[in-house]
């Protein structure tokens, strides 16, 4: 057979990386032995399944295990592995390219983060095996895949360019060969060919895998170094929560210690049993398309998928942990599973599971529950679209801005139970601050009345209120859609003359002024929700908002334009002399610029955008002119 020896280039963004890791500044330099542990890990549980589902293949999985050997003349340690190998391909795509997105999120991140930050985002980005550069001034790489005749060598220095060859007599699996820095105490390169250091790093990384990792000594027999435990099948009672917290840190690759820990156990019909965690902090790529799921699946302890969408919902996709069922198929694929009635059972029953920790949380643990809202709440909502049989249990834990605290936010269930007497309905605002809800001339009425309201400023509020329509048999109402009447019934009989006689007073000018807006606004009409601004802008009761038709256009999707309504607040100063102007010269021009500087003041004050700001700052810089 001959050989193939080539240089290639690494791919632009990974030349970037490296540079990062070859002159590195981060003191935590151990993670790189964590990173190449779990990627041999990663290779026996791969060759598993497919030894399982693949009966032609001829390989020998009686004893697999990762291996670590050190030889410290030569200032190399080894991390070798019998588990699935690489083809040459799977090298130079895997290891020669970052083939993932959000790598510019990664430099950038890896750049601005302090040295505690860069373990965490090493294994997050999954390119853990370019941390070996922090600690090497070259690294070699032999491997073979299984049921593959030839194998492969590697090797670079990081500095740009890397060596790959074709070798007949490469063992099945990966060695992977650190050829180490001097040690330096200063820049926390510690000596990583001395035994005890290695027992250290296994021992607080990865004493939880499934496989045995040996450390080979100058003793006959290797050292297992980890104690292999299914901290999932063991009962919660003979689980510390140390043990606990560092599974969480495999499965997560987060440092941070995990907010809430569900461990539950499904029997009957179906068997599995679940290790779950809710993290104390949102993941960067959380909004992210190509994000991680985090829920991995297994079957009787054997690596089945990572990132199991079928497992948990998409508005929960922060939850990390493992899955063990006891009855599926290993041979099952991603599709299958989205249809497999068990999986389905298994999901209804963690969902809920989820939700339930959450509201006792709520109940029992404020402060933690509070740190989980901060986070996640905005995730959390989405599940009010997505998923209409836990809409309830979503209700449950929600938390929102009201007028009533300004400093604490509220459940729906304590919003209720503080409504008025009379008071039908649960009113909210929608929009981009609350600063801005506040200081709209919607809320005027409300504080005037004393109505809470809540105050909804995340995208996704502008959906689901309209989605969820009421809770707790009380209608959800937006307090800048349709008439407004806060009025008691005896109000209401005392103020309906002076009504009547504003309505008549004003007709004449209604007419006009829905003339003159005719392009912008589908009415003009005397308010009932103004107390102190001239003007406000209003939706009918089933418009969609400005918020939402702008979210709309942003995702591609062609809206008709909604016209809205302006409201006139009758004993306004501005209003009352409009109409007196209005009486005196029904024909004056300038009528017109008022009309339009009337609406432009309603848009800007709900934090509206104006459609031409400049004319808008043009008409009004004329007419303050003229009144000097």
């Amino acid at each position: 057979m001959s050989s193939r020896t080539e240089t290639l280039e690494f791919q632009a963004e990974t030349r970037q990386l490296l540079q990062l890791m070859v002159h590195s500044i981060y003191s935590h330099k151990d993670v790189f032995l964590r990173e190449l542990v779990s990627n041999a890990s990663d290779a026996l549980d791969k060759l598993r399944l497919e030894s399982m589902v693949d009966k032609d293949l001829d390989v020998d999985t009686s004893d697999l295990h990762v291996e670590i050997s050190t030889d410290p003349e030569a200032r190399t340690l080894t991390v070798r592995d019998n588990g699935i190998g690489m083809s040459r391909e799977d090298v130079v795509s895997l290891i020669g390219t970052i083939a993932r997105s959000g790598t510019a999120e990664l430099l950038r991140k890896l750049k601005e983060s302090k040295e505690a930050a860069s373990q965490e985002l090493i294994g997050q980005f999954g390119v853990g095996f370019y941390s070996t550069f922090m600690v090497a001034d070259r690294v070699s790489l032999l491997t073979r895949r299984a049921g593959q005749a030839e194998g492969t060598r590697w090797e670079s220095t990081g500095e740009g360019t890397y060596v790959v060859e074709t070798v007949d007599d490469a063992p099945q699996g990966t060695t992977v060969t650190v050829h180490l820095k001097p040690v330096d105490s200063e820049d926390n390169l510690h000596d990583y060919t001395d035994h005890a250091k290695i027992r250290e790093i296994v021992k607080k990384y990865s004493d939880f895998i499934a496989w045995p990792i040996r450390l080979v000594t100058g003793d006959a027999e290797p050292a297992t170094l980890n104690s292999m435990k299914a901290l999932w099948a063991r009962p919660r009672d003979e689980v510390a929560e140390e043990e606990y917290r560092d599974f969480y840190r495999h499965v997560s690759h987060d440092w941070a210690d995990p907010l809430e820990t569900i461990h539950m156990r499904g029997e009957g019909a179906f068997e599995y049993e679940a290790l779950l965690f809710i993290p104390s902090h949102a993941p960067f790529d959380l909004y992210m398309a190509d994000g991680r799921r985090g829920v991995q699946l297994y079957v009787k302890r054997v690596f089945v998928m990572d990132d199991c969408a079928a497992l948990m919902p998409s508005y929960l996709r922060f939850v990390k942990g493992v899955v063990d069922a006891h009855d599926l198929s290993l041979n099952i694929s991603r599709e299958i599973l989205q249809q497999d009635r068990q999986i389905q059972v298994v999901r209804r029953r963690l969902v809920r599971k989820v939700l339930a920790t959450v509201k006792e949380m709520r109940t029992a643990q404020a402060e933690r529950y509070r740190s989980f809202w901060s986070e996640f709440g905005r995730v959390v909502k989405e599940g009010l679209l997505e998923d209409p049989d836990n809409t309830e249990a979503i209700l449950d834990i929600v938390s929102v801005e009201s007028t009533h605290d300004a400093a604490e936010p509220t459940s729906l269930h304590d919003y209720v139970a503080r409504m008025k007497e009379a008071q039908g309905e649960i009113y909210y605002a929608t929009g981009e601050s609350r600063a801005t809800l506040e200081n709209s001339p919607h809320m005027e009425a409300f504080r005037a009345k004393g109505y809470e309201v809540l105050l909804l400023t995340d995208p996704v509020d502008e959906v689901w209120v309209e989605r969820v329509g009421e809770f707790d048999g009380k209608p959800l109402r937006s307090i800048a859609k349709g008439q407004v009447d806060l009025d008691t019934e005896q109000e209401r009989e005392e103020a309906g003359t002076e009504r009547e006689r504003q309505s008549k007073e004003y007709a004449d000018l209604l007419t006009f002024l829905g003339g003159a807006l005719a392009d912008t606004v589908k009415e003009v009409r005397l308010s009932s929700r103004l107390t102190t601004s001239p003007a406000c802008i209003v939706g009918d009761a089933h418009d969609i908002t400005p918020t939402l038709e702008k979210m709309y256009r942003a995702m591609g999707q062609e809206v008709p334009a909604v016209k809205r309504i302006l409201e006139l607040n009758p004993t306004h100063p501005l209003v009352t002399g409009l109409r007196t102007a209005y009486e005196r010269d029904a024909a004056d021009p300038a009528l017109t610029e008022t009309a339009e500087l009337l609406y432009g003041m309603a848009l800007l004050a709900e934090g509206g955008d104006l459609a031409d700001p400049a004319r808008f700052a043009r008409v009004l810089a004329d007419r303050l002119a003229r009144t000097l």
